[in-house]
This record gives structure tokens, sequence and C-alpha cells, in this order.
């Protein structure tokens, strides 16, 4: 309103594309081209595997396997991200659930579940966790649900309720890319909050000459006086796993230890024999 925008081609060709991804979106739930893969959450002193975060991945039958990057913007959009959130919620803790069954102490192992802001406020949230743990069986206390800072900004005080209903069903709850977002200690007292996650920009800073360790010490710090476990995102070099062991932090994740793959890949991983031993 009150002003002019001038038309290019490629503006159709953008509408185009949504409208074609969003086309495929639901054909692709329909006939189930959607697939979970596991990126391990390993102890960084032992190696020992602690858990997996459940990452969608779409095997699309012409173009191949397709990243979340390019296909969950448009999810998020269109509201399409509610019922594929869903699937993700309650496929994870049915394939956690029975690999659980094939690991020495086994039913220790967590899965945690990115949650967007989207289905915290377009979706009854506490009814999918409620009925995903349900039908699958799985401890409550091994559901990690995962949340951005700005998601928990948005609308605080729906937000705030819907954690308090989710926390009374026993699952936990991680702040996922903590420090990039609104973070504030005030958040962190209101919150039930259990896990920050070290965002992967943080981690790189690890041994470089500008102190970049300040940030990741702060947050491991802020972690042990909250009394929060701390797990760091996207270590890749050896360096940044002994950088974040110096610091205090005992849990980690990222392409060092292994890429996300389907369950049964992990079980012949390093971090398994360490289970085993």
């Amino acid at each position: 309103k009150g002003r002019y925008m001038v038309f290019e081609p490629s503006m159709q060709h953008a509408a185009s594309e949504r409208r074609e991804m969003e086309v495929e979106l639901d054909k692709a739930m329909r006939e189930g081209q959607f697939l979970l893969h596991y990126q391990p959450i390993v102890d960084l002193r032992s190696g020992y595997l602690l858990g997996v975060e459940a990452l969608i991945r779409w095997k699309h039958p012409e173009r191949g396997m397709i990243a979340p990057a390019d296909f969950i913007p448009t999810a998020e959009e269109t509201g399409q991200i509610v019922p594929l959130g869903r699937w993700v919620l309650a496929q994870a803790c049915r394939e956690v659930k029975v690999w659980q069954a094939r690991l020495p102490e086994g039913r220790q192992v967590r899965v945690s579940v990115n949650v967007s802001a989207t289905q915290l406020s377009k979706s009854d949230i506490c009814a999918d966790v409620g009925r995903a743990l349900e039908i699958s069986g799985i401890d409550p206390g091994c559901l990690v649900i995962e949340l951005t800072e700005t998601a928990l900004m948005h609308n605080s005080d729906s937000v705030l309720a819907t954690l308090i209903e989710l926390k009374k069903l026993g699952v936990r709850i991680a702040i996922d890319n903590f420090g990039t977002g609104y973070s504030s200690l005030a958040y962190l007292h209101r919150f039930p909050i259990d896990i920050l996650k070290i965002d992967r920009s943080f981690v790189e800073r690890l041994g470089g000459v500008d102190g970049g360790e300040d940030f990741a010490r702060a947050i491991i710090t802020l972690g042990g006086t909250l009394d929060l476990e701390v797990v760091a995102e996207g270590i890749e070099l050896e360096n940044q796993q002994r950088g974040l062991i110096e610091l205090g932090c005992v849990a980690g994740q990222g392409f060092y230890y292994a890429r996300p793959c389907l369950l049964h890949e992990l079980e012949y991983s390093v971090h398994m024999a360490r289970r085993r031993t």
C-alpha cells in the first residue's frame, strides 16, 4: 500500500517454483518419500554414544536426495511443516525405540527432534508428542524437543504454557543454536529448559587468535551455573573437540564424529563400540 513495485520475470518464476514445491510436498507426504537420518551425540572424552538427533531427508523419485534447506522454508510458509513435523516426531520415536532394543543399555539412548515456531503456534504439539510417546512406547525421558531461541520469544506466554505441559509428559527441552538469538538470562530462568546447544559458529572460533573460545566458555559456564547440560554442535576438527573438553563441555556432535546416516549404519560406528566396551 502506498508504493509501487516493478514486475520482473524472476518474480513469476519464483512464484511458480514455490507453487510447484508446495504441490510436490503434498505428494511426497502421501507417497512416503521422506525418511530420517540421525547424527550421533557423544561424550567428548570417551566417544561413548549418548543419543542421536533426527534429521529429515526427502528422497525425491526424480531429483534424488533433497536437503532440508531446500524444502523446509516452503513447508514453514505454507503450514505443511505441521503434518511433516508430526510425522518426524512419531517416526523418530518408533525407529529409536526399536533400535534401543538392539543396543547395550539401549533404553538410555535419547533422540532429539527439532520443533519449529510454526508447530508451536499452529498445532497441538503436546498432543502430537503424547501420541508419539504412546504409539512408540519409548521412555519420555529419552525424547528431547529442540527449539530455537526465536521460537521461545515469539508469543512467550503461550510458549511457556506449552513447555510446562510438555515437561509434564516427561520429555526434555533443549535450546538449539544457543547464543545466536535473543539470549537472555531471564528466559533461561523462566522456561523449563534442560539442555543448551552451543551454536556451531562459536565452535568454529575455538583456537582462533581473537579469543574465539570466550563465547563457548561463557555458555558452558552458564550451563554449569544453571545446572543445564551443554551440547556443542558442528564439531569438525580434533582441536575443536580438545578445546571443548578443556572448557568443560561434556557432549557434542558434528562431522568429526559422523555425518547423519540411517540408524542401522550407526551400529558399526566407533561410538557404538565404545558403548559395548
